[in-house]
């Protein structure tokens, strides 16, 4: 049985995705067999793994960062939600019904549990280190009769836990101390030490607090990790990460042409692997902007509409918002738009949903010759095709069937003028298609742009990952990491009651 450890935090965006990632990506290049574990995850930024099961995308990026296929075991369970009280449950890879949170808190959630173990142990089986990221914070006392993804996978595999802490947002040692106060004296026993993330200025400043912090709960910080730009990589937590990560207010890299490009990406209820943009933003001279105002739509050489796990709900925003008459005013002037899965159905001639949002027949935009029939059982495919002369590889997660009526072909949907849709998320990714449609887009807007022909968004990629373990090699205490992960977490650590300084 391999070694593991579990990442855990004192709040949602606190870093453990990228910390966990981070933490793969170093164990690989210490010759060790790596696979990352997040037992239950809530995103709406998902991925097909090659078997064609659906996972979070953090999941995906972090079995990357251990140079390792990622596979459904790595995220047994998924959930996507659909309203603030409603999400898909995805299990093993495949969606198994809508469910309430409090259904789900209530006994689904246990049931859970025996698979989410079978994985990880299987995961344990076949690799020397599984590194677990937790979701939220283990100190979440309402949640922990249920819980399977925090202390609860913990405690029944017996992994040591290390907290990660953002203390860019403040309230650092706040935080460790009643996360851990907080918990049972059982699962204070697993919690091993911290990692302070997102620290800027002298860490001799920071030592005097964490000497305190060990006094208090007989633990020790086990690194300070610094403020790094640019690593907010494939995280679940929402939009704010990706303008955090992504979006650029202005060219970070010159642009290659004469003119810069800027995109607006329409930011739609419910918006799903965003991610898509991310590609475009590493361009250098593109700038990628979120909006939800027309008149932000003015001066963007390309809109985009993304996924969205609510199309019709998005499709009642955007005529809420103006956005829909702005949309339609650029396909009449011939000016790009991309519409990505959820965007691509919007922009057809009619929606009939009687399996997302149960309304039935719903007009789209009209901008592509298309119609929409939702059906009950999920498309999950990673196609292989070709457009613009390049070829392109992407993957598909959608309920919507599309019955295409006309336009010229394009990666299994269609384009009209400058009007673009397709159901294939990803295929920004492929540098050529990428390049190729960046200049045809440049066309369209009468902008002197020309793409870098050198950027390789895979290289970029494996550059971040890379930024990822040395930070962890370089300011983390690895001999204590590894001693974690072959031994567990040290016999005798200390209750911390709630109260005790």
């Amino acid at each position: 049985m391999g070694g593991g450890l579990l990442v855990a935090g004192t709040t949602s965006d606190a870093g453990k995705s990228v910390v966990t990632a981070g933490i793969c990506r170093w164990l690989v290049r210490q010759g060790l067999k790596v696979a990352p574990f997040k037992g239950q995850n809530m995103s709406l930024n998902s991925f097909v793994t090659r078997e064609g099961a659906e996972i979070g995308r953090a999941q995906a990026m972090q079995a990357r960062a251990a140079r390792v296929e990622p596979t459904a075991l790595m995220n047994p369970v998924l959930l996507k939600p659909g309203s603030d009280r409603s999400s898909q449950v995805v299990l093993m890879g495949k969606p198994v019904g809508e469910m309430s949170a409090r259904g789900y808190h209530g006994g689904r959630q246990k049931e859970l549990f025996a698979p989410v173990l079978a994985c990880l142990e299987e995961l344990r089986r076949t690799h020397d280190a599984v590194i677990c990221e937790g979701a939220g914070s283990p100190a979440e006392i309402n949640l922990r009769r249920t819980d399977i993804v925090n202390m609860g996978i913990a405690r029944a595999a017996r992994l040591p836990v290390v907290v990660v802490g953002d203390i860019d947002r403040g309230g650092v040692f706040a935080q460790f101390f009643g996360t851990t106060a907080l918990l049972a004296p059982e699962d204070q026993r697993l919690v091993a030490g911290y990692l302070v993330n997102k620290f800027r200025g002298d860490v001799s400043l920071l030592e005097p607090g964490l000497a305190m912090l060990d006094g208090l709960t007989g633990r020790p910080t086990l690194g300070v990790l610094p403020y790094a730009h640019g690593l907010g990589i494939d995280e679940e937590d929402g939009l704010r990460v990706s303008l955090r990560g992504a979006v650029r207010e202005s060219v970070v890299a010159p642009p290659f042409g004469a003119d810069v490009l800027r995109v607006a990406v329409c930011a739609v209820p419910l918006m799903s692997n965003f991610t898509d943009v991310d590609a475009l933003a590493a361009e250098p001279g593109v700038v990628v902007r979120f909006v939800d105002r027309p008149e932000e739509l003015a001066d963007a050489d390309l809109v985009v509409v993304p996924g969205t796990r609510g199309t019709v709900r998005a499709l009642a925003w955007l005529r809420e918002r103006g956005l829909a008459a702005a949309l339609a005013r650029r396909a009449a002037e011939g000016r790009p738009i991309l519409g990505v899965c959820g965007g691509f159905q919007v922009l057809g001639e009619r929606i009939e949903d009687e399996v997302e949002s149960r309304a039935g027949a719903v007009d789209g935009l009209g901008l592509l010759p298309v119609r929409v029939r939702f059906a009950r059982e999920k498309t999950l495919a990673r196609p292989v095709g070709e457009a613009l002369g390049e070829r392109v590889e992407g993957y598909e997660i959608h309920h919507g069937v599309a019955d295409v009526r006309g336009g010229e072909p394009f990666l299994d949907g269609c384009r009209t003028g400058a009007v673009w849709g397709t159901h294939w998320h990803g295929s920004l990714e492929s540098d050529g298609f990428r390049r190729a449609f960046l200049r045809e887009v440049a066309a369209a807007a009468g902008r002197r742009f020309v793409p870098a022909p050198d950027t390789s968004f895979d290289a970029l990629r494996e550059e971040q990952l890379d930024r990822l373990g040395d930070l962890i090699e370089e300011h983390a205490d690895t001999d204590a990491l590894l001693r974690l992960i072959e031994k567990g977490a040290p016999e005798g650590l200390p209750f911390v009651p709630p109260g005790a300084p």
